[in-house]
């Protein structure tokens, strides 16, 4: 199946010029701060530009680089499909206030592109961050109707380097900012560089004929070209898709056939087919257990680990390995998931 054809939007529209209401309101501030004692670190805070995420992913890493040099709002929560999700009234509000946007682009917020049109015409900067990578990290999987797929940051290296554009953008809207934010990217690419190494030797441990994915919709590509495991989704690249009974047949004889021990649920999308693939190879006489929950469109809830990009991967690797009969710790490479897995 395909996702619902929709002109893409551009990658990044062009910013508007420097307002002097912006530098008014600095020196407003600093005057509030002398006559008041109003301390550096509030001052700082409040003179942050306002910088809006339309997803978690994409926010996790704008606050690890831009930390307390930005005021980050982010559109979308845990759980939220953003292939199916439409702005509110309030929602535009959101995006205007901001002075810079940071979508995924490719296509995923296909509801919102008048959103963004009407953000840009307002002379806001719109990055869309996963579409201005360069095309060598982009994947367009046969029946995408020539859409690359939007699902990059399933790859921690694609998405590595999507945190060093946002740094550069960050540090075009906050120039003030650009030593700090150099330092956070190059701690944050470590750490994800680490976890990246490790998830490719833990997801080795599967036994090779086992090393299948399968899951709600096709999120895993990118996934699946860094680690080199099958993924077989039973809707296409957007939520939008229904799954025909012919694609249910398939997957069922794949999981018989194969010998594969688990499928997986997606915390963003119904589990109403993965639970009818289950039933389906008991009725063939093979045992499939759900596997676990993966986070693919949206991460795990904020104040957690697992709700961070970081903890999003861990958890997927971990939760997936295990299932699949390969080798990794309960809690994960960092030790820090939430429960047993």
């Amino acid at each position: 199946m395909t996702e619902a054809r929709m002109p893409p939007s551009p990658p990044l529209l062009p910013p508007r010029p420097a307002r002097p209401g912006r530098r008014a309101l600095l020196a407003a501030l600093a005057g509030l701060a002398a006559a008041r004692a109003l301390p550096g670190a509030a001052l700082a805070q409040l003179a942050a530009p306002p910088v809006l995420a339309t997803t978690a992913m994409i926010g996790d890493l704008a606050r690890r680089i831009g930390g307390g040099r930005i005021a980050l709002d982010v559109l979308m929560g845990e759980g939220v499909d953003p292939h199916l999700y439409k702005p509110t009234r309030g929602d535009i509000a959101r995006l205007l206030k901001a002075e810079l946007v940071l979508t995924n682009g490719l296509l995923l917020e296909g509801q919102m592109t008048g959103a963004f049109e009407r953000v840009a015409r307002a002379g806001k900067p719109v990055v869309a961050v996963a579409e201005s990578l360069p095309p060598e990290f982009l994947l367009s999987p046969e029946g995408a109707a020539g859409h690359h797929d939007p699902h990059v940051w399933m790859d921690p290296q694609a998405w590595s380097r999507a945190a060093a554009l946002i740094a550069q953008h960050l540090t075009t809207l906050e120039p003030a900012g650009a030593a700090a934010f150099a330092r956070n990217l190059a701690d944050l690419q470590a750490e994800l560089a680490a976890l990246d190494a490790w998830a490719e030797q833990a997801i080795a441990s599967i036994p090779a004929r086992q090393r299948v994915l399968v899951t709600a919709h096709d999120a895993f590509n990118y996934f699946s070209r860094r680690y080199g495991l099958e993924v077989m989704g039973i809707q296409g690249l957007s939520t939008e898709s229904e799954a025909g009974l012919r694609r249910m047949e398939e997957l069922v004889a794949l999981l018989v056939e194969r010998g594969i021990p688990a499928v997986f649920v997606e915390s963003s999308v119904s589990d109403r087919n993965v639970r009818a693939l289950v039933e389906g190879a008991a009725a063939r006489g093979h045992r499939v257990v759900i596997g676990g929950s993966l986070f693919s469109d949206a991460m795990g809830a904020p104040g957690t680990y697992e709700g961070t990009y970081p903890g999003m991967i861990d958890h997927n690797v971990t939760t997936m390995v295990r299932a699949l009969g390969g080798e990794a710790p309960p809690r994960g490479f960092a030790g820090r998931l939430a429960e047993a897995r």
